[in-house]
């Protein structure tokens, strides 16, 4: 029997995400009344997320759930969408997203993308040690734990989440041995806290001119690169014909294909050459490159950046970024629908520590964007880059537009290199605060 969900079947799930979205982008595309006013205030981006976020809190539908099968015994079920999305939609997005890219114009937003990006890493490595401090003078007894059980050896698996992703996230979990039953704790405080900082960035970019206003930043690099890609597609620009559409389907799937199976080989290749390391700390730290997500996103974002030098780039013209951008929406539902918004108060100790440390990471990007006037793209991509990894800050950069998701995708393969080494720092430095 299922657990009080009312639909788990995924035909039936994605049929309801796709009918949120379609809610989304009909109520946003009125131009008078309550639905224009509405969307000054809150992004389209951010409902989509919202409302998954929403039928699984009422239980409506789930991305887990458990049943008893005929021996008595509680199976977990999972949903595969997000899955689904994040290994093959999210990659052809990519695709499709850079084959018009300008290279030239990406390097040439300048170093404060970077000093963005490292400001959030620190952010989120001092976070964890002082968000320890502040929580244990006010609640002394949510730090407990001795051996395997000690919660700052779990809160280490969040470090290598908020740093690099999930292959630093299990590689944390691995080197300090945190009890693998308590660790599903650990996983659900990530998904809550990272999730409400992403909303916060998505309302943002509604913002966005005001907020950089108040900072005092210069878009002129962003902006630029925005007008370039738009001229080129205004200029290139076609009604798709089928042959166009199929073509453009060709090129992202091919290519995600193609990265399905040089991922599978090399992760394998890279746990075999890892394994043959004497030292585990150094062993540790190169256990990304195990990951198929990894080599999969990169795959794919190398071969979409070589077609950018290719009249495949021309399909531009026939909507390529557009199609992205559907497949971009799609992922965002799915990332929505893991959000059970009634869990928040489930297990606030550690929420409360989640929050703390997430809100140290967001203060420190808000002084240095302000200190050096970078613009809130730079601030809002540099933290998913960190936070939320390859699956989220792509999207997160394309909000702002399709022509931007590759600094995303660049930003967040940096992350995963130094995702361990800034995990382990923070570790040291919560043990030494617990």
């Amino acid at each position: 029997m299922k657990e009080d969900i009312l639909f788990t079947n995924d035909s039936i799930v994605f049929g309801l995400l796709m009918l949120s979205l379609g809610f989304v982008f009909y109520t946003e595309s009125k131009k008078n009344g309550f639905w224009f006013k509405f969307y000054k205030i809150v992004p389209g981006l951010f409902m989509a997320y919202l409302i998954p976020a929403i039928l699984t809190s009422l239980g409506i539908i789930a991305p887990e759930w458990e049943i008893i099968n005929n021996s008595g015994q509680t199976i977990t079920e999972h949903s595969n969408l997000y899955f689904v999305a994040s290994r093959f939609l999210l990659p052809a997005a990519l695709i499709l997203m850079t084959l018009s890219i300008d290279l030239k114009a990406v390097f040439g937003l300048g170093w404060k993308a970077l000093a963005m990006f490292f400001t959030g890493t620190i952010g989120i490595i001092i976070g964890g040690p002082i968000a320890i401090l502040i929580i244990s003078s006010i609640s002394p007894d949510i730090l407990g734990g001795v051996g395997p059980d000690a919660v700052w050896r779990g809160l280490s698996t969040l470090a290598g989440s908020w740093i690099g992703g999930g292959a630093n996230q299990t590689a944390m979990l691995e080197i300090y041995g945190y009890n693998q039953k308590l660790y599903g704790g650990m996983v659900f405080v990530d998904i809550v806290v990272a999730n409400i900082w992403m909303s916060v960035i998505l309302i943002g970019i509604g913002k966005s001119d005001k907020i950089n206003h108040w900072l005092g930043a210069d878009s002129t690099s962003i902006n630029s690169l925005k007008e370039k890609v738009s001229n080129f597609s205004k200029k290139i620009k076609r009604n798709p014909t089928l042959t166009d559409i199929i073509i453009i389907m060709a090129i992202a799937f091919g290519t995600v294909s193609f990265a399905h199976l040089c991922s599978e080989h090399l992760s394998i290749f890279f746990e075999n050459f890892v394994s043959k390391i004497a030292s585990q700390n150094i062993r540790n730290i190169f256990t990304f490159l195990e990951s198929k997500f990894f080599w999969l996103i990169s795959i794919s974002t190398i071969i979409a950046i070589l077609l950018s030098f290719t009249k495949a780039k021309n399909y531009e013209g026939a909507g390529a970024s557009k199609f992205g951008s559907v497949f971009i929406y799609i992922l965002v539902a799915t990332i929505g629908m893991k959000m059970d918004l009634t869990m928040i108060f489930d297990n606030m100790g550690l929420i409360s520590i989640g929050v703390v440390w997430m809100s140290i990471h967001a203060i420190l990007l808000i002084v240095v964007a302000k200190l050096i006037k970078a613009p809130y793209f730079f601030l809002a991509v540099g933290s998913q880059a960190n936070v939320g990894g390859a699956a989220s800050a792509p999207i997160v950069a394309a909000a702002f537009h399709p022509s931007l998701a590759t600094v995303g995708v660049l930003l967040a393969v940096v992350g995963y290199a130094v995702g361990t080494v800034g995990a382990i720092i923070c570790t040291i430095l919560m043990e030494i605060s617990s």
